[in-house]
């Protein structure tokens, strides 16, 4: 077997066990027994440390050593390239760290539960403490000379996208946003409609049917926080939740969706590769806010949500529907917020991790600071943690450095969808009919069918000729207001 035969084996191997965590991580969210915790933190941490170890062996240098300016075509190029970056990064994280790191994620995970369910911060701290120092470690690990530890969590997330950008981007983005929002209706304006559950699980099942949502390759759960990962490319999983308040599923089914799409028409010829996944969290949230702010929140596409809200017994005007979606209140709830102030929640989390991992920010004063930048950025009180600092789950799941991605796949996607106009033309015709494909094909031929092979930035600017905006967005969000 030739050095690219065994390094495109072991690859393969590694991409298996990747699947297979996944596979327990979803279980664990979706279907396992909550006294289950504990023991799926073991398995994952021993999943973990095999992976690690397979991934960090000296026979994978040894491989891309001999692969050294080798004569090789442009895939392969790109996984010996992604390879060298991968091990090099990974080698550097003692094992026992890294299966540390994942029953930590495990059991972090089921202490926000609990912590988020009872309203109790106090008993999240101990686990939101250890991830952090575990963060920190890992940091410290990984990092490249000359860059600090948030800016090597970031790089798991986004590679290539610097720390100063961030918050220059976010500096320029958030006044203009809050000069927006304070010309929203001081009333709150229209309120999306109070469905059902038994009739939202009814349409949003119709929805996504008419997007190729099929049993036969996919599956669409309940979580209390909706997500999307992915087996192989004909296994695709996705959650949502529901209320009996507002239409939230709606939005967050499109939002995963678009996640799932993404991954699912990435070039087969990556399938098994270091190469078969989406780039970055960045590009991926741009997919997923795409749908959801592009197209479920299109006026054309209300009239679609509201024909099978219809089916399923609930009617209500498209216009009405459309109100409702897009109409700009600030609110305490992330997932629940306006399309206008939700890249404010996001600036407020990149503010408060980045402040956590260096150090400048205690755990015990999370609440506190949170408080305070919600009274900045959104003019809003925050009555509990529940409401507050324990609404998310990534830093239960030791996701730091992940956050940013959310707000700059806003600003992405925005970026994304005045090309796919620009190129094929308004699509409020096709929208009014239900017709996606032309957006769904446009975005595998565009973005998706790279995978890793390009980053962040530069897969922006194949698709749009252009880099990291803010106009596009603000061009998006201006018309949510009135003048």
């Amino acid at each position: 077997m030739s050095a690219l035969e065994a390094l495109r084996a072991r690859l393969a191997e590694l991409t298996d066990l990747v699947a297979l965590g996944r596979l327990a991580e979803w279980d664990q969210l979706v279907m396992m027994p909550t006294e289950g915790g504990e023991e799926r933190g073991n398995q994952l941490g021993t999943l973990t440390r095999i992976a690690h170890e397979r991934a960090t062996s000296q026979e994978i240098g040894e491989w891309l050593a001999e692969l050294e300016g080798a004569p090789l075509g442009e895939i392969d190029a790109d996984i010996v390239r992604l390879a060298r970056r991968d091990w090099e990064r990974a080698r550097r994280v003692p094992a026992e760290l890294a299966a540390e790191l994942s029953v930590a994620h495990a059991e972090g995970q089921e202490s926000w539960r609990a912590a988020r369910a009872a309203d109790d911060f106090a008993a999240f701290m101990p686990a939101l403490t250890r991830n952090l120092e575990l963060a920190r470690a890992y940091g410290r690990c990984v990092a490249d000379e000359g860059i600090g530890v948030y800016q090597a969590l970031v790089d798991d997330f986004d590679f290539g996208l610097r720390t100063a950008e961030i918050e220059r981007v976010f500096s320029a983005l958030a006044p203009e946003l809050i000069a927006l929002a304070a010309r929203a209706d001081p009333a709150g304006g229209p309120s999306q409609p109070d469905v059902p559950v038994s009739i939202q699980r009814q349409a949003m099942e119709r929805t996504l049917s008419r997007l190729g949502v099929e049993p036969a390759s996919w599956r669409v759960d309940v979580s209390a926080h909706p997500f999307s990962t992915w087996m192989a490319r004909r296994d695709s999983r996705i959650t949502t939740r529901y209320g009996d308040a507002g239409l939230e599923s709606a939005l967050s089914s499109l939002h995963e969706y678009g996640h799932a799409l993404y991954e699912r028409q990435i070039d087969p010829r990556l399938d098994r590769t270091n190469l078969a996944s989406g780039t970055s969290m960045s590009i991926h949230e741009s997919q997923s806010k795409l749908w959801e702010n592009h197209v479920a929140r299109h006026p054309r596409f209300a009239g679609v949500l509201a024909q099978d809200l219809g089916a399923a017994g609930y009617q209500i005007a498209a216009e009405e529907l459309h109100a409702g979606l897009v109409a700009v209140a600030p609110s305490l709830i992330r997932v629940s917020a306006d399309p206008l102030t939700y890249p404010l929640h996001i600036v407020l989390r990149f503010e408060l991790e980045l402040a956590l991992v260096e150090g400048s920010l205690a755990v015990a004063d999370l609440p506190d600071a949170w408080g305070e930048g919600m009274r900045r950025l959104l003019g809003l009180e925050v009555p509990s943690d529940a409401l507050g600092c324990l609404q998310d789950i990534h830093w239960g799941a030791g996701a730091f450095g992940y956050f940013p991605s959310y707000a700059i796949g806003c600003l992405i996607a925005a970026s994304l969808w005045e090309a796919i106009e620009a190129d094929l033309g308004s699509r409020e015709a096709a929208l009014a009919d239900g017709e996606v494909a032309s957006i769904r094909e446009w975005l595998g031929e565009h973005v998706h069918r790279y995978g890793r092979r390009l980053d962040t930035i530069p897969v922006l600017e194949a698709a749009t000729g252009q880099g990291l905006r803010i106009e596009p967005f603000l061009r998006y969000a201006e018309p949510l207001v009135p003048a």
